[in-house]
C-alpha cells in the first residue's frame, strides 16, 4: 500500500494562491485556461526547493520566507522616479521601452520605432483578447519549470516583439524594468521576441530599483530566432540589495542563425536566472556568457541548458564570478546533444574568483550526448586571484587595491568581450569599474 504525502504548503505559497484568486489579471479564453493551468500545478507542487535537482543550491521554498502583495499600477510619482531608470546603458543610443512596477508606460517609451518591428504591451494583447500572439508559439509549454508556471499564472504585463523578415534594426530594443513605487510588492512580466527570417536585432533588459527595499521579481522572456537570423541579447540585473529576482529565458534557435547572450550580475539579495536553449536548425551558432559581481551575503544562480537536436550547430558558454565577503554563487550547465546531432561542437567554462575565505562557488556543468561525430567539452574552477600577478603589479608601483581591481577587470573581461557592440562593451565594463570602486571604499 503506497500512502500519499501531502505537501503542507508554506505562509508564502498560502499567499500566492489567495492573491491569485483575488487578482484581477488582463486576458480571457486561451489565457485564462492556460493561467488556471499553471495555478493548478502550483497548488500541487509549491515553490521548488532543495530535493529538486535543478534547484538544490537555490532553494526558493526557505528563501522565499513570504510573497509580497501585487504591486500596484505606478502612479505619478512614481513614475517620475523612474525616468532616470537604466542610466548605466543610457550611453547606448536605443529604442526604450519602460516597465514601471511591472506595468508598461507610455510616456516613459519611444513608441515611434523603425519599419519592420512592432512592440504591444501585454496587458493590451491579453485585454484585447488577442492571447494567441503569446500562445500560439508558447515556448514555456515545452519547459517543465514551476517558477515559469507562476509567471504564467500572475504575468500581468511586458512586451510583445516582432521583427519582420529581413529587416535591420539599427539601434538596440531596451527593455527597461524598474521597481519605483516604494512598496515592498511583487511584478510578474512576461516577454517575447519574435525574430523572423535573415532579420538582426539586439535586445537590452536592465532591471533595478531601490536598495532597501525587499520586493520580488518574477519575469520571463520567449525569444524565437527564426533561419538566418541575428539576435544579440544583453541583460543588466542590477535590482536593490533586498531584491528577490528569478527569470526564465526561453529560445529556439534556427537554421543558420546565430544568438548571443551576456548577463551582468550586480544587485539583488537572491537573484536566478534560468534559460533554456534549443538549436533547432542545422548551422546555428549560440554563444551565451554571463557574470556575477557578488559581496556582503548575496546569492546568484545561473541555470542553463543548452539542446543541440539537429547537427552541425556550435556553441559556446563562458561564465565568470567575482566573490567577495560571504556572497555565493552557483552555476549549473547542461549541454544534451541529440542522436541525430552529429557534428556538434560544443564547449562550456565556468570560473570564480574568491576573494575571501567566506565565499561559496558552486558549479556543476554536465555534458549528455547521443551522438557519436561530435567535439565536446566542459570545465570549472574556483580560486583566489593569483598572488605572483598582483606582485607584479605591485612591483611597479600600482598600489594593492588597484593591482586587484586590474586583476578582476581582466578575469571577467574575456566574458564581456563576446559581446560585439562597443558602445554596449564599454557600458558593461564601466558598471563593473563602479562595482570594483564601491568595494574599494
Amino acid at each position: 500500500m503506497n500512502a500519499e504525502v501531502a505537501h503542507i504548503r508554506t505562509a508564502a505559497e498560502t499567499a500566492l494562491i489567495e492573491a491569485f484568486a483575488k487578482a484581477d489579471l488582463p486576458g480571457g479564453g486561451t489565457v485564462a485556461r492556460e493561467r488556471a493551468a499553471a495555478l493548478k500545478r502550483f497548488e500541487r507542487e509549491g515553490l521548488p526547493h532543495r530535493r529538486i535537482e535543478a534547484w538544490k543550491y537555490t532553494d526558493l521554498r526557505s528563501l522565499m520566507q513570504e510573497a509580497k502583495p501585487l504591486a500596484p499600477p505606478p502612479d505619478a510619482k512614481a513614475i517620475a522616479a523612474a525616468r532616470t531608470a537604466g542610466a548605466a546603458l543610457a550611453g547606448v543610443p536605443a529604442y526604450r521601452i519602460v516597465f514601471v512596477d511591472g506595468q508598461y508606460v507610455k510616456e516613459l517609451s519611444d513608441v515611434a520605432l523603425e519599419p519592420g518591428v512592432t512592440v504591444t504591451p501585454l496587458a493590451m494583447a491579453l485585454g484585447g483578447g488577442d492571447g494567441d500572439l503569446l500562445f500560439a508559439e508558447n515556448l514555456g509549454a515545452a519547459v517543465d519549470d514551476p517558477v515559469l508556471a507562476l509567471n504564467t499564472a500572475f504575468m500581468a504585463d511586458g512586451a510583445l516583439i516582432r521583427v519582420a523578415k529581413g529587416a535591420v534594426v539599427s539601434k538596440p530594443l531596451h527593455l527597461v524594468f524598474v521597481h519605483s513605487s516604494g512598496t515592498a510588492s511583487a511584478v510578474f512580466t512576461r516577454s517575447q521576441l519574435i525574430v523572423e527570417e535573415g532579420a538582426r536585432v539586439a535586445l537590452l533588459e536592465s532591471h533595478e530599483g531601490p536598495a532597501a527595499l525587499e520586493y520580488q521579481v518574477n519575469a520571463a522572456l520567449g525569444l524565437i530566432v527564426r533561419d538566418g537570423a541575428h539576435v544579440s541579447h544583453v541583460k543588466l540585473g542590477a535590482e536593490g540589495d533586498g531584491a528577490l529576482h528569478v527569470a526564465t529565458a526561453v529560445a529556439e534557435i534556427g537554421a543558420r542563425a546565430e544568438y548571443r547572450h551576456l548577463t551582468l550580475t550586480l544587485g539583488g539579495a537572491v537573484t536566478r536566472n534560468q534559460m533554456f536553449l534549443a538549436c533547432r536548425g542545422a548551422g546555428s551558432d549560440v554563444t551565451v556568457a554571463g557574470v556575477n559581481l557578488l559581496r556582503d551575503r548575496q546569492h546568484a544562480d545561473y541555470t542553463l541548458v543548452l539542446d543541440h537536436a539537429v547537427g552541425g550547430c556550435a556553441s559556446r558558454e563562458i561564465f565568470k564570478s567575482v566573490l567577495d565577503d560571504e556572497s555565493r554563487s552557483v552555476f549549473q550547465g547542461k549541454i544534451v546533444v541529440e542522436p541525430d546531432a552529429q557534428k556538434t561542437d560544443a564547449r562550456m567554462m565556468t570560473r570564480a574568483l574568491l576573494l575571501s575565505d567566506r565565499a561559496e562557488a558552486d558549479h556543476k556543468p554536465e555534458l549528455e550526448i547521443f551522438a557519436d561525430d561530435v567535439q565536446c567539452g566542459h570545465g570549472s574552477t574556483a580560486g583566489a586571484l593569483d598572488p605572483e600577478l598582483k606582485f607584479y603589479l605591485m612591483a611597479r608601483g600600482i598600489p594593492a587595491p588597484e593591482a586587484e581591481a586590474l586583476l578582476i577587470q581582466a578575469f571577467v573581461g574575456e566574458a564581456v568581450e563576446t559581446v560585439r557592440h562597443e558602445g554596449l562593451r564599454d557600458a558593461l565594463m564601466a558598471a563593473t569599474l563602479r562595482w570594483l570602486a564601491e568595494r574599494g571604499r
